[in-house]
């Protein structure tokens, strides 16, 4: 729970106009208001000082006052009767491209009143950012975007009304965390120069919107706080992550991963923060291999091989016949695969390391994950090699993402005091296996920290406490963004991280390296070798 005076709701007593004391109704309120708040500058609206007077007497001059701030001045949003018994309540919503999460939050207490989530209707038009964007430039498009989150988002809110027991009108703000891209839709901005160079947004910093004006189910005078973006590719989502995982505030130098679309990476403290973001997000996700899928029933989300033995033994999401893997059972997979010698370092099948479990069709070899009798769809779960030479790839875009962003400030990864990491994502994956095929650094497992939904913890926290909405502005800019398209870095160290873990093994010296990899041609023996000293120099 929040002290009151850190609140949005203010609970002002006023004393009573006079003919000693003549002062108008709003100068009084906003007199008082401002020096609770030790601020020169509150904005009320004429609709609101219109109904006042009314309002003031009605109350005996005691009114509940819900604030709102961008960071530079506030905005009285509107004031209610003190001793009103619905509370006043904000929306933080998570605005990811592909799943939508709302949380309903008691601006005076901070207490959560209902939460849900929602496949962002969007997808219907394209799973990726790229198709949407295109469909934006068709006539209508744009609009189309706009009313199907919308109008999703409003279903949502009357869901979370109905399960907290208050009216839709009792919701006074809102804070939406998302993307650049999902920003730009939900305010039916141009999008289309975001991915043409030089990747221009049409806006960085939304501000505050009314609710009303962008069609959201809440009190007509309600207020709207988007998360700014750093740019096209670094948005407000990760913004709302480094508030919530307190990187800005850490004497230590922490690392903050966020896997989703793409690959989104923060590295720094209090002094000094550093970013960047690349394409290692799909296939992570689950959406490369064609087993592969996004956390859901009958989804595989854990799974272990015995190296003795050969068996997979798996677990499923709502414990239900598998369907398909999600992207960090993939990763224990590989690493399961790889510590048994059924991968080797190149991350190929050796089909006598499991016999009867790798099949080949059409030239092509696959490992058989579940078989056809005990599948949900009837045909067998295989790991195709094209699907692990993909996570193989995006694993080492993941790992030369963390490598080269910490080396542009003359750190090494083991120089990482906390390892944070967010979204569904990073609360389902294993470090030790990711460890394992190179994918995060060799770090102690205490140090990797997970933060879960990182976006939406940050939305909630700026509805809970009026004091994050004046770090919001300096973390944003304190951050410095590394454009990796143009880093020739970046590639050298790639092509060194597409081994199991790394053609640099010192690098992961707690992971064993089967026995069989030095029975490797000369050849690639020779290129392994080649590989790693890229990777020093």
């Amino acid at each position: 729970m929040n002290d009151a005076n850190q609140t949005w709701v203010e609970q002002i007593f006023l004393v009573p106009p006079s003919l000693r004391d003549n002062t108008a109704d709003a100068d009084r309120l906003l007199a008082a208001l401002r020096n609770r708040l030790e601020t020169d500058t509150i904005i009320a609206e004429i609709g609101l000082l219109r109904d006042l007077p009314d309002r003031l007497r009605q109350w005996g001059y005691q009114a509940r006052c819900i604030l709102f701030s961008d960071g530079n001045v506030f905005y009285l949003v509107d004031v209610t009767d003190p001793k009103g018994q619905p509370p006043c309540a904000g929306l933080a919503v998570d605005l990811g491209t592909t799943r939508v999460v709302t949380r309903l939050i008691n601006l005076e207490t901070g207490a959560v009143l209902a939460e849900t989530s929602f496949e962002n209707p969007q997808t219907a038009i394209g799973d990726d950012i790229l198709t949407r964007i295109h469909y934006a430039d068709r006539p209508g498009g744009l609009d189309h975007l706009r009313d199907l989150i919308i109008d999703g988002l409003n279903r949502a809110i009357g869901e979370l009304c109905h399960q907290a027991g208050i009216g839709t009108t009792d919701i006074y703000l809102l804070a939406v965390s998302g993307n650049t891209t999902m920003t730009h839709l939900f305010l039916k901005l141009p999008p289309r120069w975001i991915i043409r160079e030089p990747y221009i947004p049409a806006v960085n910093t939304p501000g505050i919107v009314k609710a009303a004006e962008l069609g959201i189910d809440a009190n007509p005078r309600a207020r709207v706080f988007f998360f700014p973006s750093v740019g096209s590719y670094f948005g407000g989502d990760l913004i709302s992550g480094i508030l919530f995982g307190k990187l800005h505030r850490s004497d230590a130098t922490s690392l903050l991963v966020d896997v989703g679309t793409n690959a989104e990476v923060v590295l720094g403290n209090r002094e000094w923060l550093i970013a960047c973001a690349g394409a290692a997000g799909p296939a992570l996700e689950g959406g490369v291999a064609k087993i592969g899928a996004k956390a859901g029933p009958g989804v595989i989300d854990t799974i272990a091989i015995n190296a003795a033995t050969g068996d997979i033994t798996f677990d499923t999401i709502e414990h239900s016949a598998p369907k398909a893997i999600c992207g960090s059972a993939l990763i224990d997979l590989v690493a399961h695969l790889f510590a048994g010698g059924i991968l080797d370092i190149r991350g190929k099948l050796v089909p006598e390391k499991a016999p009867g479990r790798i099949e080949t069709d059409d030239g092509i070899m696959a490992y058989v994950v579940v078989p056809a009798g005990q599948s949900a769809t009837g045909q067998a779960l295989v790991f195709s090699q094209p699907d692990i030479d993909n996570i193989i790839r995006s694993k080492a875009a993941m790992y030369t993402i963390l490598e080269t962003l910490t080396a542009s400030v003359g750190l090494a990864l083991s120089d990482i005091d906390t390892f944070c990491v967010a979204g569904t994502f990073g609360s389902l994956i294993n470090p030790r296996s990711a460890i394992t095929i190179g994918m995060l650094p060799d770090l102690p497992i205490e140090r990797f920290r997970v933060l879960g939904n990182s976006s939406l913890e940050g939305a909630a926290l700026l509805l809970s406490s009026r004091h994050p909405v004046t770090e919001i502005a300096a973390i944003r800019n304190r951050i410095t963004y590394l454009e990796l398209n143009v880093n020739q870095e970046f590639m050298n160290r790639f092509s060194a991280a597409k081994f199991l873990p790394h053609t640099d093994t010192t690098l992961f010296p707690s992971v064993t390296v089967p026995a069989f990899a030095s029975s490797l041609p000369d050849k690639m023996r020779k290129m392994v070798s080649f590989e790693a000293a890229a990777s020093i120099c």
